[in-house]
């Protein structure tokens, strides 16, 4: 071998290793954008970004090791999801996964039209704008769908059961909710057909949810319903507190109310529905388009019950309702 090819042949040699950490280097980074506070304050928002790690893992990749994920989080304060969502714009990720509600995933598409964007909503995809349709979404755009607002009549079936005399039904909703007016829409047409009356109670900040308890006083009602609302989820304690102090019946859209003292909830698995937003992050790091993948629909419904809460404002639960319970808290 002649002398300039072997030191050729050692200098490629040499780069080798250099040449495959470089590539080892190279991980797609993933956007995780939430309205949420961080996972190390709030013991849900940790149970949702275990979750959603763990439908990521099922999908093959791991944080850290083939993926990278920034988080963003808004502490529940939506006015600050438009600046978090361009700052990881920036940062070009390589797709961004919006929680929390519609209010993020909209944020997110706002910020971008070519980034591809996993969200998780309790709205209407369709009726908020974030999709063409369920099942071709069309844009760069799509992700798992709770049936959360879809299920406020369920909840009211449940209501009328518990409280089967009841002729007033409160219905707590943030009005700045993009499925809100679907939502009282669909309470107050199922009150009537049952011959109750809905009262509806609005509130979007802490003083006005006090206010809304002020107006329990003054109207009464025999039952509460808590529309889904991830500002309600970030206040849970102050609404639950709220419902023991009237000693009204409530029920909620979320097994962490119930945790948190909350007398009764009936909606989607939202742990299940973050584990499906992760096998979609990963589906798309794979090359699928968020186009072609239809909005998924959390079909995991819980019925949690607090037999210590309903104890504690002397309520007899139904043995019908106990019976079809997924948990007893007691």
């Amino acid at each position: 071998m002649r002398r300039r090819d072997f030191i050729t042949l050692l200098g490629g040699a040499a780069a080798w290793p250099l040449a495959a950490r470089a590539q080892q280097a190279v991980m797609p980074v993933i956007g995780f954008l939430s309205i949420y506070p961080a996972e190390k304050f709030a013991p849900e928002t940790q149970l949702y970004a275990v979750a959603f790690r763990k439908g990521l893992s099922e999908a093959g990749f791991s944080d850290g090791h083939n993926v990278t994920i920034e988080y963003r989080w808004a502490e529940n304060q939506p006015s600050r999801l438009p600046v978090l969502a361009a700052e990881l714009v920036d940062r070009k990720v390589a797709l961004i996964v919006a929680t929390g509600g519609s209010v993020s995933a909209l944020a997110a598409k706002a910020a971008t039209s070519t980034i591809p964007i996993v969200f998780t909503t309790g709205a209407d995809p369709v009726a908020v704008g974030l999709v063409a349709s369920l099942n071709r979404p069309g844009g760069n755009a799509t992700g798992v769908a709770f049936l959360a607002t879809a299920l406020a009549t369920k909840r009211l079936e449940i209501m009328s059961d518990l409280a089967p005399k009841a002729s007033n039904i409160g219905l707590l909703v943030n009005p700045n909710n993009a499925g809100a007016a679907a939502e009282i829409s669909d309470v107050e047409a199922a009150a009537r057909a049952m011959g109750k009356q809905a009262v509806m109670l609005r509130a979007s900040t802490e003083r006005e949810i006090e206010m809304a308890s002020a107006a329990l006083v003054r109207q009464p009602v025999q039952g509460l319903l808590i529309a889904a609302d991830t500002i309600f989820e970030g206040r849970r304690n102050q609404i639950v507190e709220l419902a023991a102090q009237q000693a009204v019946p409530a029920i909620y859209f979320s097994r962490q109310f119930v945790a948190a003292g909350g007398l009764l909830s009936y909606g989607s698995s939202i742990t299940d529905g973050y584990r499906q937003a992760g096998l979609y992050a990963g589906r798309i790091l794979k090359g699928d388009k968020p186009a072609d993948l239809p909005v998924m629909q959390a079909t995991k419904i819980e019925l949690v019950i607090n037999l210590k809460t309903a104890k504690a404002i002397g309520l007899e639960l139904p043995p019908t309702l106990l019976a079809r319970a997924d948990e007893v808290i007691e």
